[in-house]
């Protein structure tokens, strides 16, 4: 395999056809494909430098790549030069794409150290069975420092045939809880539900969306789409992208036509992905969101869609439909030196140790001494 680096945005868009072809000959999921990427580079690191790793057969057809940024950091205070992925917490999943992910993952490795100024290579959200792994296996062989991060399980569901197949899949017990909720809602107003795929309208869905995601908890922590412009742009971007290539789902629950819950997904291939859930909080004791998601999940059994995929990390209100979960994994490849060694060590074994040390501490009793030796008006909260 020959091995080569885009460093250059425009470079990348010019290999958008080839990229595609290997996506779709390999793993195609939405995630891997070029226009996923180039939208979240757009919106979270426009100004990011690009390491974007190319390999080709010998008759020049492109067999693998594998998307990366270099950027300065620090682990724990010390400063690194690392190499990672194009992800973060929005982009689900990431992975290798090869044709042979072994040839590909030895090839990238050899072309990666040839370079000395990097100390850590960093891949975020590496499913279970990715290709990427082959990567992290090769540079474990080869005796270099590594270490793994169980980042996010995904719930996500199997699909059956139909809406009876379904229905009892979910077993009576759920099926009676989301009749009495139904009913609690029903008493406040008309119910209906909207399924957008796009139009003229998608702005203001997009903003009825982001609203009632942004009026809950997520609001109140500051992680709502609307609350930063990188995220509002890079689910704005998807959408638009979506609706010109039919992939986009935005679907509502509504109350007497106020909107009270919103899921956000991408249907592409058999698959509806789940990327941004959000309901009305004071509707809470009739769970909107779980009834909306009802609503999806019949509309992707009548579309024949194989997986609801619920995407992000485990929540009991998605494992109620999902008993299943895809594991993801941060993987970090360290330098085979003393410097990464050092760095490696106090990652994976002596910050994880100091921290099992306090979780100890407070078991027997240190949290309590500590408690004991507060202030008077510092205890029960001041009252």
């Amino acid at each position: 395999m020959i091995v080569s680096e885009i460093r250059e945005l425009a470079d990348f868009l010019a290999l958008k056809d080839e990229w595609d072809a290997l996506v779709t000959l390999t793993d195609d999921q939405i995630f891997y494909r070029h226009d996923f990427i180039r939208i979240w580079i757009e919106s979270f690191a426009p100004g990011a430098r690009l390491r974007m790793l190319v390999g080709r057969g010998e008759s020049g057809r492109l067999e693998a790549v594998l998307p990366l940024l270099e950027e300065r950091s620090t682990i724990f205070g010390a400063p690194i030069r690392q190499l990672t992925s194009t992800a973060n917490a929005h982009s689900c999943r990431f992975d290798l794409v090869a044709m042979d992910p072994v040839v590909a993952g030895r090839a990238f490795l050899n072309h990666l150290l040839r370079d000395k100024k990097w100390q850590v290579l960093r891949i975020l959200d590496v499913p279970e069975d990715g290709k990427a792994w082959q990567i992290y296996e090769t540079a474990r062989k080869r005796g270099h420092p590594t270490g793994t991060w169980s980042s996010i399980q995904s719930p996500y569901v199997l699909l059956p045939g139909t809406r009876e197949e379904f229905a009892a899949s979910l077993g009576s017990r759920f099926r009676s809880f989301l009749r009495r909720r139904r009913k609690r809602l029903v008493q406040k107003g008309e119910i209906s539900t909207e399924h957008f795929t796009g139009g003229p309208e998608l702005a203001a869905r997009l903003e009825e969306g982001y609203s009632l995601e942004q009026s809950g908890w997520k609001g109140k922590a500051g992680t709502a789409i609307a609350q930063s412009e990188d995220t509002r742009s890079f689910y704005t971007t998807l959408a638009g992208f979506a609706e010109k290539k039919g992939y986009l789902s935005l679907d509502f629950l509504r109350v007497n036509g106020e909107a009270v819950a919103f899921q956000y997904g991408l249907i592409y291939k058999d698959c509806y992905c789940l990327l941004k859930p959000g309901y009305n909080e004071e509707f809470g004791e009739a769970s909107p969101g779980q009834l909306l998601t009802e609503e999806v999940l019949k509309h992707c059994v009548d579309l024949g869609i194989r997986e609801y995929d619920f995407l992000g990390p485990e929540a009991m209100w998605k494992r109620k439909w999902a008993p299943n979960t895809r594991s993801h994994t941060w993987l970090f490849i360290f330098r085979k030196n003393a410097y990464g060694r050092l760095l490696c060590s106090y990652k994976f074994r002596w910050v994880p140790a100091t921290k099992r040390m306090i979780v100890r501490w407070r078991a027997r009793g240190g949290a309590q001494e500590t408690a004991n030796t507060r202030e008077p008006d510092q205890e029960a909260g001041g009252q």
